[in-house]
């Protein structure tokens, strides 16, 4: 009887490892995205996003909707057509953005936690970012919405 509930929970516990890594994130297409209950137009709206390009972790979907999560943990569905291919990330911890890919490069601002960047390539544990007034290299730990 042990040895069935062991293989059991082992089981349990690497599917829901392997379900995590088939999640990905996308990025909102427009400025204002309703965030509904279910997938389906029928389902009312929970909430409303007001903010493009914020990223987003799909972690399922069904026909025409993707069920996504946030970085603040706020779950809900949106049709695909309010989605595009990921091209932002948020700053979850104050990081220096830097002129190359290195810590020893000249530090060009600091990026407070909260902060929507855009994502020009990843690389090496880095990313080149754009703000409005900047464009630079940040490293890749404590930040929402890249795999890299």
């Amino acid at each position: 009887m042990k040895k069935i509930i062991y293989i059991t929970l082992l089981i349990l516990l690497t599917s829901n490892t392997l379900a995590n890594e088939n999640n990905y994130f996308l990025s909102l297409k427009n400025k204002i995205v309703n965030v509904r209950y279910g997938p389906g137009f029928d389902y009312p709206i929970k909430y409303i996003y007001k903010k493009k390009n914020l990223p987003l972790e799909v972690i399922d979907n069904k026909e025409n909707f993707r069920r996504i999560i946030d970085f603040k943990k706020n779950s809900g569905w949106i049709h695909i057509s309010q989605l595009k291919k990921n091209n932002s990330l948020i700053v979850l911890d104050d990081k220096i953005l830097f002129g190359k890919s290195s810590k020893f490069s000249k530090p060009l601002a600091k990026l407070e936690k909260g902060r929507l960047l855009i994502i020009k390539k990843c690389k090496n544990n880095w990313c080149k970012v754009k703000t409005e007034s900047y464009s630079g290299w940040i490293e890749t730990a404590n930040i929402w919405g890249t795999t890299e």
